[in-house]
């Protein structure tokens, strides 16, 4: 079997309990109707003029109902007599390319059959205007060509800074409107100085683009949409920052703090934009933020299929597999660490053949901790937060957590014929 298994196949991994944690449910039911409602509130509505063409932005994101959402701003805009068109916005995502673009957008139901419009993902851009010490501000082109840009975002935590303006309509402003170069602008500087940055040049396009308004959307810890907002022109840098405290309220959280092993079964750009979300386990690229899960070791057994490949975040991780590794996309992850420049997200760690030896792996390497008491929590990844499994081990903290429910008696890892977890 070799040498790494006869290091590892004597380490012992402790019986595991799902546990449901309990978080806002609130949440709304039908998006349609409430956007609906929103589009036409005075200062949205009244600025969608017949003739008008019009660009609508969609993100990498995998946001609950955004085909539905987006179909109806293009069926709004539709209604008042203007043409809109749907332009990709995701900086350098989808391997920076317009063919990537497209797949990322395709696999959220965003196509022009089934938008009723064009949806173009070049990466052209044009020069819009200059900072105050003379860098470019570079937008889409065609978003640039339209009479009025409509921009669509979540606001949520980001994962690398925190600021007034984190992920929300001033990003997608700045960045996913920026395509590559934007993106690359923003992080010129590095991810310290990501929040001036992103804040900079959002405003900047704010200013001098044609922003008619913005629709905002913030999700529970159930990846529901529970607040849709149409904020118009004058309203998007004042409510953002308001909407981006509810979205922190509401995300999604491990009540347990600390864990010798955190278990991810898989990470993707649909995930999150480190493929994991350092809020929920604590890996960050930078090392200003200290929130999240305490961990020694972070395993990651797979990629998701919606992330085509895009394997950023392997690098926050001890462990991986041979699995992960093998559907790792050198051309999918690179353009986003060649722009971020945290090459360190797409480094690759310890690779091993079965889960087992990840797994086993992950404890022997502990340190300071009894082999035979280690603690473990396993999760399916970090937007699936509500049931998780935590070792026996962690059971007596976990009653006292009045958000926790403990609903498995203790049970023992259940692999399959060559090692890896059913």
């Amino acid at each position: 079997m070799g040498a790494i298994h006869a290091l590892v196949k004597d380490i012992r991994l402790p019986k595991m309990v799902r546990v449901r944690q309990q978080f806002s449910k609130d949440h709304i039911a039908d998006v349609v109707p409430v956007l609906r409602e929103e589009l036409l509130r005075p200062g949205i509505a009244d600025t969608i003029r017949p003739g008008m063409r019009i660009a609508i932005t969609a993100g990498s994101r995998g946001i609950e109902g955004i085909s539905k959402m987006t179909k109806e701003i293009v069926d709004f805009c539709k209604k008042k007599g203007a043409v809109p068109f749907i332009v990709a916005a995701m900086g350098s995502h989808g391997g920076a390319s317009k063919e990537g673009q497209r797949e990322v957008l395709a696999g959220y139901g965003i196509t022009a059959d089934q938008m009723g419009c064009p949806v173009l993902c070049e990466m052209d851009v044009v020069k819009l205007c200059e900072l105050a010490d003379g860098a470019p501000v570079m937008i889409d082109k065609h978003a640039a060509g339209a009479d009025g840009i409509i921009v669509v975002n979540r606001v949520k935590a980001h994962t690398s800074f925190r600021a007034r303006y984190e992920s929300g309509l001033v990003k997608m402003m700045a960045i996913g409107l920026g395509k590559q170069s934007g993106a690359e602008a923003c992080h010129h500087h590095g991810l310290y100085h990501m929040a001036e940055n992103v804040e900079r040049y959002g405003l900047a396009v704010h200013q001098h683009a044609k922003i008619m308004f913005g629709v905002a959307i913030v999700e529970n810890a159930y990846e529901q949409t529970t607040v849709i907002r149409a904020l118009a022109y004058d309203e998007i840098l004042e409510e953002e920052p308001k909407l981006l405290e509810t979205a922190k309220d509401m995300m999604a959280k491990c009540y347990l703090p600390h864990t010798d092993v955190l278990v991810v079964d898989e990470i993707g750009k649909n995930i999150s934009g480190d493929g994991m979300d350092p809020n929920i386990t604590g890996r960050y690229t930078v090392n200003n933020i200290h929130t999240g899960l305490k961990t020694q070791r972070v395993v990651i057994l797979d990629i998701s299929e919606q992330s085509h490949g895009n394997g950023n975040g392997l690098g926050l991780a001890d462990i991986t597999t041979m699995r992960a590794f093998q559907k790792f996309d050198r051309e999918k992850s690179y353009p986003n660490v060649l722009t971020s420049t945290a090459l360190c997200n797409c480094r690759i760690p310890p690779m091993f053949s079965t889960d087992k030896e990840a797994l086993q792996t992950a404890v022997k390497t502990c340190t300071g901790i009894s082999k035979d008491d280690v603690t473990i929590i396993r999760v399916k990844n970090t937007l699936l937060m509500e049931e998780i499994e935590i070792s026996e081990s962690l059971l007596p903290q976990a009653e006292r957590i009045t958000e926790i429910e403990i609903i498995s008696t203790p049970y023992e890892w259940e692999f399959d014929a060559r090692d890896n977890l059913f």
